[in-house]
This record gives structure tokens, C-alpha cells and sequence, in this order.
């Protein structure tokens, strides 16, 4: 197996690096019971466990995501997601009566758009779909699978509104009758912006009580906006991760944003990313110098092993499936072999892994 260089550090360490292998996929499996998905988030958002990782040194460290005030520093630079999850699943009906799951991705107009669908026998181009009243044509597939439909007797928003259930992922059993506390939980308490079809899931664990204790404590917090599409959460299906380029990603960072993001490098502060979604659109608008610049458009950055982390000192996250580009991120990130050790010690530790379970806080 190959070796490649990683960037990693913050700005006074920026000409270090760290020693990641370039892996295949099968690099990137790892043992996990069923029983260790969550199923349910915590009782309150911030009573998750976190384990916090040192990069410098692998020591690990069982704490709670309510103890951030005490592990971030004062004058961090945390930065979140604060897209807004549609009510993106819908279920639907072909012409024989026959169940039919849909997931809106994105628009192409008001009354088409692209969705992923199951099964997808029943979703040929030229079928017919019911919903209530609402009707949908299937007019063709995309190169990725997806389905275009259209709807001729109004809008998809207005079938997403009338009709639609939060996206809960496929490992949650209760996925297509998502229970009346997902509407809430699976959106984090800071969402602004409509238009990801699946959670930011490391800011689900914050509540306004715990960011208000946090800029007591000095920190800054910023917010970008990335869309979360089918991409993100799709397992890879190449045999190495060098060969696999995620597509790119809505995303915006402003103004204000961009500058307290440079100014923290700059100053030798820690940008401290909530989420793999923040961490691509971060690294997206930086430069090779570290300075960020606003971003209106898409995130395009694929990272892997051998990337140099330009905006990213911290990264808080969730465990992640196995051969993800999302596990592929924090393994570029802290080292391959680290992060499969944390995540074989949350295994033996009880940790509750995927969307409502625990959390990571590399540093």
C-alpha cells in the first residue's frame, strides 16, 4: 500500500504534514452490530457522547457533546451548515396499486424534478404515479438512476408541503413513517435555508442553550450553507478512492463569513468545522494560502488522503459508514488508521453510531 502526504494543522503548522495511506475501499470497512445504530436520537440534543481524537498524539477521550465549552478555546471559529432539510420523501402509488418510495433531490423547474425511487421497476419512463390527488409522470432516468418527473396539475413544492416526510436514512427502521419528534430532531435548531434532502447531522447535536454557552465561552460562530444531496450519503463504487470524484454540491459563503474564517487563520485561532458539509465548502473557497473566499455557486472539492486541509483545524462529526466518502474525509483528515481505532473503541465503548448517534471531535 502506497503513502501520501496530508495536510493538517493549524496556520502555525501549516508547512506540516502527516503520513495517510492511499487506500483502497476495502480499507474502509469496518465491524459494526446492528445494534449499534441509532435508531432514536438522544433524549436532548446535546446529551450524545462525544469522542474527542488527537491527531498529534491518538489519545482518545470519552466525554459528552455538552462539555464543548470546555474542550473548544475561547476565540475558535466554529462554523455550521445551516441548510434546511426539505420534506423530501414522499409515498406514492404506480397505476396497479403498488407502493412506490420517492426522494425529491432537486428541481429542474417548479413542476420537474429529479428523484431517486424504489423500487425502480415501477418507475420506468412513461409510468404514472398518484399521490392523494396529485399525479406524476416518470419522463426518463438519469445517468445516475435517478428519475425525472413531472407533475402537470402544480408544483413539487407544493406536493413536498402537503405530502412529504423528513428523509430519514434507510438504517433508521421507521424511514418511511418517520415518528412525529423526527419533523424536529432531524433538523438542526439553527436551519435557515430549504434544499438538503439529508441532515447535517453533526449539528443536530447543538441547542441554542449550548451555542449560547459557547460564545460565552469565547467562541465565534459562523455559519455557510451546503445543500446535502444523494451524493453525499451514496457508498463509493470505485475500487480505490483516487478514482472516485464526489459531484459538486449547492453551497454559499458569505462575505462576513469568508473574512472571520481568514482572520482566525491568520491570527492563529482555530477554525473548527461542524460537519464533513462545512469542512468540503470550507476547503471549496480556500485558497492555497488559507485565505477564504465568499462562495456563491457549489462546492467542488473531493477530499481523500493527500489532500492539504487550507481552512480546517477541528472537525466535529458523526460516526460514518463504512466505504463513504464522508469516512474517506476524516480519514484524510486525522489518518486511516486512527480513525478506524476510534471507531473499533466506540464500537467496545457502546457509542451509537450514523445520523442520531454520537459524535467525533478531531482535533
Amino acid at each position: 500500500m502506497e503513502t501520501a502526504e496530508c495536510g493538517a494543522g493549524p496556520p502555525a503548522a501549516a508547512s506540516r504534514r502527516v503520513h495517510c495511506q492511499i487506500v483502497e475501499l476495502s480499507d474502509l470497512d469496518y465491524d459494526l452490530p446492528r445494534a449499534a445504530i441509532a435508531q432514536a436520537p438522544p433524549e436532548t440534543r446535546e446529551a450524545a457522547r462525544l469522542l474527542v481524537i488527537d491527531r498529534a498524539g491518538g489519545a482518545l477521550d470519552d466525554r459528552r457533546v455538552s462539555d464543548l465549552p470546555q474542550l473548544l478555546r475561547a476565540g475558535d471559529c466554529l462554523v455550521v451548515n445551516d441548510s434546511r432539510v426539505i420534506p423530501a420523501r414522499v409515498l406514492a402509488e404506480d397505476a396497479r396499486g403498488r407502493a412506490v418510495e420517492l426522494l425529491f433531490v432537486d428541481g429542474e423547474t417548479s413542476g420537474r424534478w429529479r428523484a431517486l425511487v424504489r423500487p425502480g421497476s415501477r418507475c420506468r419512463p412513461g409510468a404514472q404515479l398518484s399521490i392523494g390527488a396529485a399525479r406524476l409522470d416518470v419522463l426518463g432516468v438519469t445517468d445516475d438512476g435517478a428519475r425525472v418527473v413531472e407533475r402537470r396539475d402544480g408544483t413539487i413544492e407544493d406536493l413536498l408541503a402537503s405530502h412529504g416526510l423528513p428523509p430519514l436514512p434507510p438504517y433508521i427502521a421507521r424511514h418511511a413513517k418517520p415518528a412525529p419528534e423526527d419533523w424536529e430532531r432531524y433538523q438542526t435548531v439553527y436551519a435557515r435555508s430549504p434544499g438538503s434532502v439529508a441532515a447535517p447531522t453533526a449539528g443536530l447535536h447543538f441547542s441554542d442553550a449550548l451555542l449560547a454557552r459557547l460564545r460565552e465561552r469565547g467562541v465565534e460562530v459562523h455559519a455557510v450553507t451546503l445543500h446535502v444531496g444523494p451524493a453525499t450519503f451514496r457508498p463509493l463504487t470505485t475500487p480505490s478512492v483516487e478514482t472516485h470524484t464526489l459531484p459538486p454540491e449547492r453551497a454559499t459563503v458569505s462575505a462576513a463569513t469568508a473574512a472571520a474564517v481568514t482572520a482566525a487563520r491568520r491570527e492563529g485561532r482555530r477554525v473548527v468545522a461542524v460537519g464533513t458539509t462545512v469542512t468540503r465548502t470550507l476547503e471549496s473557497a480556500a485558497g492555497e494560502d488559507g485565505h477564504v473566499a465568499p462562495l456563491d455557486g457549489h462546492a467542488t472539492a473531493t477530499i481523500r488522503p493527500g489532500h492539504h486541509f487550507r481552512a480546517v483545524d477541528a472537525l466535529l462529526t458523526n460516526f460514518h459508514l463504512p466505504r463513504s466518502s464522508l469516512l474517506v474525509l476524516v480519514s484524510a483528515f486525522a489518518g486511516r488508521e486512527l480513525i478506524l481505532g476510534a471507531y473499533r473503541h466506540a464500537v467496545a465503548a457502546g457509542y451509537r453510531f450514523y445520523s442520531y448517534g454520537d459524535a467525533t471531535l478531531i482535533q
